[in-house]
C-alpha cells in the first residue's frame, strides 16, 4: 500500500471524525467564523446604505455583538467593530481553523495504518517463508516417496527372479529325486533278475569216518 493511498484514506476517515459544519450551529459565547467562501466586505452600519470601511478574512473568527436586520455588529481579534452580512457568518470553526487539527490527524492514521501495514507485510512474509518451508518439506517427502516406491519396486523384482529360482531349483530336486529312485528301482529290478540265474555252490556233506 503506498502512502498517497495512506493519506487519501486518513483524509476520508479524519473529514468522517471531525464535527461537521453547519449553519445550524450555536456558539454559547456568541463566537462565529467568516465564511471561508470569500472575503467579506464590512460595512460602518447595518444596512447597504452605509459605507464600506474594510474586510474581514475567510476563516477568521469574530464575536457577534448584536443582530440587526440582515446585518450583524461583530469584533474581530484586532479590537474593531464592523457590521457584516449576517449570511456570512457561520456558527462552527472554519476549515481554515480546522485544518491543523485535520492534517495532525491525517498525519496521525498516517503514521497507525503505515505501522498496521508494517506488521501486515511482516505477518505475511512470515506466512510466505512458512509456506515455502512446507512446500520444501512436501517435495523432499515426495521425492522420498519415490525413491522408497522405486526401490520397493526393484525388491518385489527380486523376490520374483528369487522365487522363479528356487521354483527351478525344485523341479531340479525332484528331477535328480526320481532319477535317483529310478536308478535304484532298475538296479533292484536287474538284480532281482540276475541273481536266480547264478549258479549255487554245493554244500559239502561232513563225513565223520
Amino acid at each position: 500500500m503506498t502512502i498517497h493511498i495512506f493519506k487519501i484514506l486518513t483524509l476520508g476517515v479524519a473529514l468522517a471524525t471531525l464535527p461537521t459544519i453547519s449553519p445550524a450551529q450555536e456558539a454559547d459565547d456568541g463566537t462565529a467564523w467568516v465564511s471561508d467562501e470569500l472575503t467579506t466586505f464590512v460595512r460602518s452600519g447595518p444596512t447597504d446604505g452605509y459605507r464600506i470601511i474594510g474586510t474581514l478574512t475567510a476563516g477568521e473568527p469574530v464575536t457577534v455583538l448584536e443582530t440587526s436586520g440582515d446585518y450583524s455588529r461583530v469584533e474581530d481579534a484586532d479590537g474593531d467593530t464592523v457590521w457584516v452580512l449576517s449570511r456570512e457568518l457561520q456558527e462552527a470553526p472554519s476549515a481554515q481553523q480546522q485544518l491543523p487539527a485535520l492534517e495532525a490527524r491525517v498525519e496521525e492514521l498516517t503514521e497507525e495504518l503505515s505501522g498496521i501495514n508494517d506488521t501486515w507485510e511482516s505477518r505475511t512474509a512470515s506466512m510466505t517463508e512458512t509456506l515455502e518451508v512446507r512446500e520444501r518439506r512436501i517435495a523432499e517427502l515426495e521425492a522420498r516417496n519415490a525413491a522408497l516406491e522405486g526401490e520397493t519396486e526393484q525388491s518385489r523384482s527380486t523376490i520374483r527372479e528369487l522365487q522363479a529360482r528356487l521354483d527351478t531349483q525344485e523341479e531340479d530336486l525332484l528331477m535328480r529325486y526320481f532319477m535317483y529312485g529310478g536308478g535304484v528301482a532298475g538296479a533292484g529290478l536287474l538284480v532281482g533278475l540276475i541273481v536266480p540265474h547264478l549258479p549255487r555252490r554245493r554244500r559239502k556233506r561232513d563225513r565223520w569216518f
